[in-house]
């Protein structure tokens, strides 16, 4: 692994405070290995090999029904998943696949759980990780019942907006239909959404989306930091 790469996986609120010697006997375990776009990393149901460290790349968690999928989230540089369920040994209840060309660390699960027991402050760091997740969760939750669609939208483009001078920009890096699945909507309801934030300063370039006038489109998310902050 190269030295740029094992220092920013350190980094991570997960492993930032663990002793020495444990964030090198895991990252010594893992395997850092390159994906193409589309690969299918894990399955839902599947009993929980490896905690995965997003290095480069995006990866998209996803769950099935029957013959219905839903996107649960994107994971980017540099993130983990699934630590609920390597931390149980348990199935994972999430599928993941690579979005576009990724790089990814597998650490061995037996390995994280042994470090819990040895090192202090990795376990203080994976229960402040495991209060993360179940806060975001619950925001994603409270975001799905508590907004329309347009208004789900118009919060995650001014949470993902650039700025630049006047203007703020989002350039997509995956289909649209990923998007509207993120935020629990229809790829028709997507488009409904973003007919109706074009009165609210938004247009539409191809894969990139400008917000000429973040005055607007704020009055009209009306955004909450007990949806919108960043845990």
């Amino acid at each position: 692994m190269r030295p740029e790469d094992a220092a920013a996986i350190r980094t991570l609120p997960l492993f930032r405070d663990a002793r020495e010697e444990t964030f090198s006997e895991l990252v010594r375990a893992g395997f850092l290995q390159r994906f193409p776009p589309g690969v299918t990393l894990i399955n839902e149901n599947e009993t929980a090999d490896f905690l995965h460290v997003v290095v480069e790349g995006l990866v998209e968690l996803f769950a099935t029904a029957g013959d219905r999928e839903t996107t649960m989230s994107i994971v980017e540089p540099v993130g983990t998943f699934i630590l609920a369920a390597v931390l149980s040994d348990q199935v994972y209840l999430q599928s993941a696949r690579t979005l576009e060309k990724a790089q990814v660390l597998m650490i061995p699960a037996e390995k994280v759980r042994e470090a819990l027991g040895t090192d202090l402050a990795f376990t203080s760091a994976v229960v402040g990780e495991l209060a993360r997740g179940y806060r975001r969760a619950i925001k994603e939750v409270k975001g799905q019942k508590l907004r329309t669609g347009a208004e789900r939208l118009a919060n995650w483009l001014l949470r993902q907006a650039v700025s630049s001078g006047a203007e703020a920009r989002v350039k997509l890096r995956f289909e649209k239909r990923v998007l509207s699945s993120l935020l629990g909507m229809t790829p028709e309801n997507l488009s409904r959404a973003l007919s109706t934030l074009k009165q609210h300063g938004v247009v539409i370039r191809g894969p990139e989306i400008l917000i000429q006038d973040q005055g607007a489109l704020l009055r009209f998310a009306n955004p909450s930091p007990l949806i919108d902050a960043p845990e």
